[in-house]
């Protein structure tokens, strides 16, 4: 279920906004390509915004309709295992989904992922604020 006002209203910190656009800017190889995949909604018409800023968290990719987190993870994820999870729980506990990909897993499996990510996205797995069978997007390709 879409989680209310979460984006909109909240106060951003001017630094925080500051480096947001900043990894807009400078995504890395393997957010490139997930992002190639998801912007326009190409993937079956779910919108995704790209290093959204959430209760003072920079996530990688937001879509709003499926409350859903799509985290790309690099090698310094290894060494922040406790912030990681610190992090999970709280957006968690606001009722995200959040999903985590390696950058190999992005790199070297883009089908597999993007599968995983519309299963997250789909009504069946995510209930709709507009009602049953809203966001049904059956008979849509990727």
């Amino acid at each position: 279920m879409p989680v209310s006002n979460i984006i909109i209203g909240q106060k951003i910190p001017r630094e925080l906004n500051k480096r947001a656009k900043e990894l807009r800017r400078n995504m890395t190889p393997a957010e490139t390509i997930l992002w190639n995949q998801l912007p326009t909604n190409k993937l079956k018409g779910f919108h995704f915004r790209r290093q959204q800023v959430i209760d003072g968290y920079i996530v990688d990719f937001y879509c709003h309709a499926a409350a859903l987190i799509v985290e790309i993870d690099g090698d310094i994820h290894e060494q922040q295992i406790e912030y990681d999870a610190e992090r999970d729980a709280h957006l968690s506990s606001r009722g995200f989904t959040i999903l985590r990909f390696r950058n190999d897993e992005v790199v070297n499996d883009l089908p597999v992922v993007l599968e995983k990510i519309l299963v997250a996205c789909q009504p069946s797995n995510t209930p709709s604020r507009f009602g049953k069978g809203a966001g049904d997007r059956s008979g849509e390709t990727l």
